[in-house]
């Protein structure tokens, strides 16, 4: 082919002849239709290796359509809060909505990544007010199934002009189609789940913007429900979290690829040039650079930053030695399963689930016997045994207090001690339902029970819990972020009383090997992400000009 400039092209370099077998192999699957890519489409392998030969969607072109426009952009300068948004805005929420405003005006994507507790609903909410209100049309909020209604009671809280409608149901089960649902809405709150079951069906409506909160739940860039956020054909995508890496590089990757897709095109790439590098030690030198990269499109600011009127919150890790039989009953199990493991670590990718069992049956053995072997309940649990001790001293002197734990199991046990004791709790799981939630909550702010018992994958996110003082995390996760969110429900805006942490740690078992994991992933969230002076601080002229480098 001969280009405009006169110099001829050649058709048949491998990256083309790639290229054209897998568009012949899409058409023929139907993942094609004309000339556009079916909107249902969820291949995950033809999308990745279209992006590493670097093929990149309509999303991209739009990118670089707006870097002319970006070069030659104002940093972020204050802006009114909307009149339609009823809540009084602080300092730094203030800088937030500046911040998404430039995101807006400019039309490029974000990643808002404040702490939690700071309030990232309602800077969003400004920011839907404020475009609204100019003139934009619908904006699409997902969320976890279990804090979707919530959104719309922040909505009716802070956004009493603007109609929120939530979906409850897939587009098969309704009573009417998608779009008739949320004609006459201005903000429409789904789920992740439902987003994924009906993403045709949302295709087919022209949003005006996407949030993507609680986001770290398409942090997996292989999964169909971040295919679905990223195949969606929107011109503003947001997204929300307070843990926007947990365990490597390429889950902050997986943010940018839906927010801002031009930034870092290729997974391939990135994870070949950064985190490869970064994740082993090797360049420090790209860790700058890095920084430079996503800090325009990436706002977090800390708790420490910004409220210095919180109360202080204290940190300690309690070493807790297991009785003589629970030992013996570990050592046995952990001389059989280390054999296990180590036999299938040959073939890590095959083997995966089967030593992540393994793993899991030892995390579980740590904490009680019971919860492997139930003809082990008698065995007991020094955990236990120190937990309920404290928790009858902290109700007699009026605390409250948050019990974590991953296993649901563990916390059945915990809650027939409790009953024993004669101490009162909320409780709550993944199985409890709504109803059963929202009385659960109720009942600890009430302070009708002063201990919630609460699983980590449930209890995660979407509560505000300051009633509490205390927090205790029976057993460690391999994500310290994780845990960071479980006990940010009780320390952030409102809470009065300082807050005492206490993780619990059995002595000489798999859980301190755990506690050194995160340590270090704690030190690479720290590198990359959580750096105040670089993420927190004024977007410069400079910075935008890094932007397109």
């Amino acid at each position: 082919m001969m280009l405009p400039s006169g110099i001829y092209f050649r058709l048949d370099t491998p990256e083309l002849v790639r290229l054209r077998d897998l568009l012949d192999e899409a058409r023929a699957l139907g993942e094609i239709d004309g000339d556009r890519v079916n909107a249902a489409s969820l291949n995950v392998t033809l999308w990745d290796e279209l992006l590493e030969l670097g093929v990149v969607d309509e999303q991209l072109a739009r990118w670089r359509a707006n870097l002319a426009r970006l070069a030659a952009a104002r940093p972020p300068v204050p802006v009114e809060p909307p009149t339609g948004l009823k809540a009084d805005l602080r300092d730094y929420q203030r800088d937030g909505l500046d911040w998404l405003s430039f995101l807006w005006d400019n039309g490029i994507g974000g990643v808002l990544a404040d702490d939690m507790g700071l309030g990232k609903t309602v800077q969003t909410l400004a920011l839907i007010t404020r475009a609204v209100s100019g003139g934009a049309g619908k904006f699409l909020v997902v969320a976890p199934t279990s804090v979707a209604r919530n959104w719309v009671a922040e909505c009716a809280k802070f956004t009493p002009d603007l109609n929120a409608v939530v979906v409850t149901s897939t587009v098969a089960k309704a009573a009417g189609g998608l779009a008739d649902q949320v004609a006459a809405a201005d903000i429409v709150v789904t789920s992740y789940t439902l987003l994924r079951m009906d993403v045709a069906e949302y295709s087919q409506i022209p949003w005006a913007g996407m949030i993507l909160d609680e986001a770290q739940f398409v942090k997996n860039h292989h999964s169909k429900t971040h295919q679905a956020a990223r195949l969606l054909d929107v011109p503003f995508k947001l997204a929300i979290t307070g843990t926007p890496m947990e365990n490597n590089l390429m889950e902050l990757w997986s943010l940018l690829s839906i927010t801002v897709p031009g930034l870092f095109p290729s997974p391939k790439v990135f994870e070949t040039y950064f985190r490869k590098p970064i994740e082993s030690g090797q360049a420090d030198d790209l860790l700058p650079v890095l920084r430079r990269r996503v800090k325009p499109v990436l706002l977090r600011r800390t708790k420490g930053q910004v409220l210095t009127e919180l109360p202080p919150k204290s940190e300690q890790l309690l070493t807790i030695g297991l009785s003589a039989r629970h030992r013996k009953i570990y050592d046995t199990r952990l001389a059989r399963e280390r054999q296990k493991v180590l036999g299938l670590l040959g073939d890590w990718e095959k083997n995966r689930f089967q030593i992540f069992r393994s793993l899991t049956l030892l995390r579980q053995l740590s904490l009680h016997p019971g919860l492997v072997d139930d003809s082990a309940r008698s065995v007991g649990s020094a955990k236990i045994d120190f937990l309920v001790e404290q928790l009858e001293q902290l109700v007699a002197e009026g605390h409250s207090a948050l019990v974590f734990s991953q296993f649901t199991g563990f916390l059945g046990i915990v809650r027939s001690h409790l009953d024993s004791a004669g101490i009162a709790y909320s409780y709550l799981d993944g199985s409890v339902n709504s109803d059963g939630r929202a009385r659960a909550i109720e009942d600890f702010g009430a302070g009708t029970k002063q201990v919630f018992l609460i699983s980590l994958k449930a209890g995660g996110f979407g509560l505000n819990l300051t009633t509490a003082d205390y927090c205790f995390l029976c057993d460690p996760w391999w994500s310290p972020a994780a845990e960071a969110q479980a006990v940010d429900r009780a320390h952030r805006i409102g809470q009065v009383r300082p807050v005492s942490v206490y993780r619990l740690v059995a002595e000489n078992t798999i859980e301190e090997k755990v506690v050194a994991l995160q340590d270090r992933k704690r030190a690479l969230f720290a590198a990359v992400v959580d750096d105040g002076d670089l993420f927190g601080s004024a977007i410069t002229a400079s910075d935008i000009r890094e932007l397109l480098g």
